[in-house]
């Protein structure tokens, strides 16, 4: 996967991404029996979502079966998330504090989740201390 890219997708754009990153690479036919059955786009809805993700850099070819194209991620499901999480935050100031609290408020957050979040920084202060980084 190459380096993380700012693009900005549209729900539809994010679902077909999904399933591409699902798959691996694949064909518009291949991306299109992977989105939900009950609002599936037709083929020519996806064939357009997936040339625009190409022309955003988020997909590329990356090679012709007969008249299939198949496609694959240029970045990963991660780096997107990163980068739709960076947003969300800097909508709240930069601070993660309102979003945890809508968390916690709408049941979304759990006593676990927080014990592993507790962890993971913990593990973070750790790996500080001992390269020494602050």
């Amino acid at each position: 996967m190459a380096r993380e890219r700012t693009v900005k997708l549209t729900k539809l754009e994010m679902e077909v991404m999904d399933a591409l990153w699902d798959l691996g690479s694949g064909s518009v036919r291949e991306v299109m029996d992977r989105l939900p059955a009950a609002r599936q786009p037709a083929y020519t809805t996806v064939q357009t979502i997936i040339r625009r993700l190409e022309e955003k850099k988020a997909v590329r070819l990356v090679k012709k079966i007969g008249n299939a194209h198949i496609f694959e991620p240029v970045f990963s499901k991660q780096a997107a998330h990163r980068r739709l999480i960076a947003e969300l935050l800097n909508v709240f100031g930069g601070s993660a504090r309102p979003l945890m609290a809508h968390l916690v408020e709408a049941g979304k957050l759990s006593l676990d989740d927080i014990k592993e979040l507790e962890a993971m920084l913990a593990g973070q202060a750790e790996r500080k201390r001992k390269t020494g980084k602050s």
